[in-house]
């Protein structure tokens, strides 16, 4: 484990430390012809060398497989994106980094995996309970809040896409882990930030309906969340 936890910490170094913005324009812009691209593969391999202690004579095909492979999949990355997935290949590049340094760990330590440790009661509970938490209380709120939607002006393009379902998801996770880890004093300040936020649409709206739509699936979404980290943890004395 401390092996693969020496490759993860070069490649955080490296990739997010020790790389400059120039450095991922510059690799935009030139692709396989960047130097920045081989600055920035140099320096993982300084990393890789430092952690290891030099010791290549042991490590040397743990060290050839990363640095490869990591060359490879960032040209895969610079070829491949587009304006409109650089999110997505962002990702796609972590995984895939991620992905050799685990196989390059494998190669000197014997990692046992059981299905059994992974999907135990408890985390079976966990999975449940964020869904419910998430995609569930979504659905139940939009259902419940719509029938008192009030009419309002079109969206201007001051407002970020499917912006409110988001906020919802990681208040109702917030509040959800408060109440999971006894910080209930949390919630109320989660609250009155929220109120400070919407106080200046609210005033500047002069829309009581709207101002009471908002209440209403505010309160909702708290009181989701905070019946749901009760029930969990109710479950959770159980199991």
């Amino acid at each position: 484990m401390i092996l693969f936890l020496k490759f993860l910490l070069a490649h955080i170094l490296g990739d997010f430390v020790f790389q400059p913005e120039k450095w991922v324009k510059g690799k935009e812009e030139k692709k396989v012809k960047s130097v920045k691209l081989y600055f920035h593969i140099g320096v993982h391999a300084v990393l890789l060398l430092f952690l290891l202690k030099f010791n290549l004579q042991k490590y040397w095909l743990g060290f050839l497989l990363i640095i490869t492979s990591h060359y490879i999949i960032d040209l895969l990355k610079l070829y491949l994106q587009k304006k409109h997935t650089k999110r997505i290949w962002f990702f796609i590049d972590q995984i895939l980094h991620v992905l050799v340094l685990f196989l390059a760990s494998a190669l000197y330590v014997v990692f046992s995996l059981s299905l059994k440790n992974i999907f135990t009661d408890k985390i079976l509970l966990l999975l449940i309970f964020i869904l419910l938490v998430t995609s569930v209380s979504a659905i139940i709120i939009k259902i419940v809040i719509t029938q008192w939607n009030p009419e309002t002006k079109k969206e201007n393009d001051d407002s970020l896409a499917k912006a409110g379902r988001y906020i919802g998801v990681l208040e109702r996770l917030f509040v959800f882990a408060f109440v999971v880890t006894s910080h209930w004093e949390a919630i109320g300040f989660l609250l009155a930030a929220k109120s400070v936020f919407r106080f200046g649409d609210l005033t500047s709206s002069k829309d009581r309906k709207l101002t009471e739509y908002i209440l209403i699936g505010t309160l909702l979404s708290f009181g989701i969340a905070i019946f749901l980290g009760v029930l969990y943890l109710y479950f959770l004395t159980i199991l």
